[in-house]
């Protein structure tokens, strides 16, 4: 994407859970997003790094915003935030080409084309910031997650066996998603359809 055509927020988009609103998460927005977190099943914070249901954790994640190292997208149902997608990325490391793309949705808007809007909507924002290679992480049986990115040009690139333990210690295999961008704008122009990817 051309950086001169910068997505501007907030962003209202319809879905059929009504109308949904993405805006930048910032420090204000902390009592709403752990309200949301902590209504969360566990089973869907774990292939987050890090348990957002804790104050602790939360407030890390708003200095890391702050820091520059992390841009998350709320969804907003009216005053409730019901989604939450991050892009993660650091530009010290050997990877600085690189994001990662963390995203979570409220059980209550599932199945209602939130989670699609919000995946597209925080991939368009990944492409915006130059990133040539996006990964998703999740357990292996987030069958949805994992459909809804392959649908994205996502493809599965890594299983890691047991490489997260729930709070009753049982082990869950994460399979990594990636999307090499550059490949598939290269396939997409050599179409004649290079405004898909951007």
């Amino acid at each position: 994407m051309n950086t001169t055509e910068a997505r501007s927020y907030p962003r209202r988009v319809r879905t059929e859970g009504g109308e949904i609103e993405f805006r930048h998460m910032t420090a204000a927005d902390e009592a709403a997003v752990l309200a949301f977190a902590q209504k969360l099943p566990v089973h869907d914070l774990l292939f987050i790094p890090r348990n957002i249901s804790q104050p602790k954790v939360l407030s890390a994640w708003i200095k890391e915003i702050e820091r520059g190292g992390m841009t998350s997208l709320l969804a907003w149902k009216g005053d409730t935030v019901v989604g939450c997608g991050t892009i993660v990325r650091d530009l010290l490391s050997w990877s600085p080409h690189v994001g990662e793309i963390r995203m979570v949705v409220s059980r209550d808007v599932r199945g209602q084309g939130v989670g699609r809007a919000l995946s597209q909507e925080t991939f368009a924002l990944a492409l915006e910031q130059g990133l040539e290679k996006i990964i998703a992480q999740m357990t292996v049986d987030q069958t949805g997650a994992i459909a809804l990115f392959e649908s994205l040009g996502f493809k599965a690139e890594a299983l890691l066996r047991d490489q997260v333990r729930d709070l009753a210690g049982n082990k869950h295999d994460i399979v990594v998603l990636g999307h090499d961008v550059g490949k598939v704008r290269a396939q997409l122009e050599a179409y004649g359809l290079p405004e898909a990817v951007g």
